[in-house]
């Protein structure tokens, strides 16, 4: 026999939903690792490939294309496996694309400039919005703290010589991508062992 559906029930029933699809969004972590993990080893190789004056330091950076690449294939097999898309996960979708056209004009229009000196500032202020928003959209602490840290770092930067720069973007990535990316893995699995 059924139980009666009252007040109680339809409140742990919303409320049940509600987690269920704050904690979908969660995955597991990969792309906030994967990404955080190839930015510091591109922007680590970058300083040392500045100190040591190896010309072509900037090739690093076109594994960032692999790793772009992979994400679509990524995203494209895991968005069919989902059963329904909330809200939140299509509204940080959005913000992710945003961060990466921006990025990438803002790149284009600093190299053309040839305004070098700021392309790592400006890329942490980059950086810092999309892991901000999302992090407040999820309500997810640990992003928040990384998008507020890349702003913190973004102005550190501006204050070091260019070459120091890029160990601002690796702290940044540490502790922006690579720390949430790893929490992230560990609630995915504590989620798929209940």
């Amino acid at each position: 026999m059924e139980q009666p559906f009252n007040e109680q029930s339809s409140l742990q029933l919303i409320e049940s939903m509600i987690n269920k699809a704050k904690n979908s969004f969660s995955e597991s972590g990969t792309l906030y690792l994967l990404w955080g993990v190839v930015i510091f080893i591109c922007s680590l190789t970058q300083f040392f490939a500045d100190r040591f004056n190896y010309e072509n330091a900037n090739y690093i950076w076109l594994l960032t294309w692999i790793v772009a690449i992979y994400q679509v294939f990524y995203l494209s097999r895991r968005s069919k496996k989902e059963k329904a898309k909330t809200y939140a996960a299509e509204m940080i979708k959005y913000v992710w694309i945003c961060f990466a056209c921006c990025l990438f004009l803002c790149i284009y229009v600093l190299i053309y400039k040839k305004a070098y000196d700021s392309i790592m500032p400006v890329i942490l202020v980059m950086y810092g919005m999309p892991t901000f928003l999302t992090g407040t959209i999820i309500k997810f602490r640990s992003l928040i703290v990384g998008g507020i840290s890349c702003w913190t770092l973004s102005i550190v930067s501006i204050l070091l010589p260019n070459q120091y720069q890029t160990l601002c973007v690796c702290a940044a990535v540490v502790i922006a991508w690579i720390i949430p990316g790893y929490l992230f893995h560990l609630k995915y699995k504590t989620e798929q062992a209940s």
